[in-house]
Order: structure tokens, then sequence, then C-alpha cells
């Protein structure tokens, strides 16, 4: 899972200057990748979850990131965000299935995180353990 991770947030061409959201960040693998990339610029990554136990653990996972003040983690539902005036760059769900059931509600409620010339990337695919099952 780590290298297609990995795979993913190398194509986003993230730059040390980028403000970057994670929807759904999980155990914060990608927000770890996503933090490497940050590193030496001022760029910052927020990260949301609907469960306090996936922000924990991504919070303990990235903890020298929190502590240098480029990433934070927040227990979350797209649905209810509220980030008052803040803008990103790079938009990242991973997953999420809210982009797979419903992908033009989903877009809705990224628009307003969006900087103007704001990029959003919303993938999903069968986990590989549930891919396998159905051969």
């Amino acid at each position: 899972m780590t290298e297609r991770l990995r795979a993913i947030v190398e194509r986003l061409n993230i730059a040390p200057d980028d403000h970057v959201l994670v929807i759904g960040c999980g155990h914060g693998v990608a927000a770890t990748l996503v933090c490497e990339r940050l590193a030496g610029g001022s760029g910052r990554l927020t990260a949301i979850d609907r469960s306090p136990k996936m922000i924990a653990a991504a919070a303990r996972r990235n903890a020298a990131h929190v502590e240098a003040g480029r990433a934070e983690f927040l227990v979350a539902r797209l649905e209810e965000l509220d980030l008052g005036d803040r803008r990103f760059d790079v938009v990242l769900a991973v997953r999420v299935g809210l982009f797979h059931r419903e992908p033009q509600r989903a877009r809705a409620l990224v628009e307003p995180w969006l900087k103007p010339t704001g990029r959003l990337h919303a993938l999903f695919d069968p986990p590989a353990q549930t891919a396998r099952r159905r051969r």
C-alpha cells in the first residue's frame, strides 16, 4: 500500500509552498509522503478523517511534522467541514466512498476549499484483498 500511495503522491507534483488537504487520511501514510515534499517550504498539510482512531494514528505517525507546524490532523466529515477562509492548492482523497458514490456532490463540497488554480485528485479503487476475492 505504501508504494501505491507513494506513486499517487508523486503524481501530484506538490511544491514545498503548497497547501494540501487530505480527505480521509486514515493512518496518515499519504500525509507523511506529502509532508516530506513540503519540508523546507512554507506549505502546510491539513488532513481530515471522520474516525478519531485514524486521526490519532495519523497524528502519531506524523508527530514530527505536527511539531514543526507543517501538519494538522482534524476529526471531521467532509459534509460538515469548516476551515474558515483557508484554500488549498491540492486536495487529495483516496478511497473515500463519497467520491465514488456521489462524485458531483463530493466535488461541490470540495470546491469552496480549492484555490482558483487548485487541483482535486480523487481516486477510488477496491482494496487489493477485495479485488482478489472477486476473481
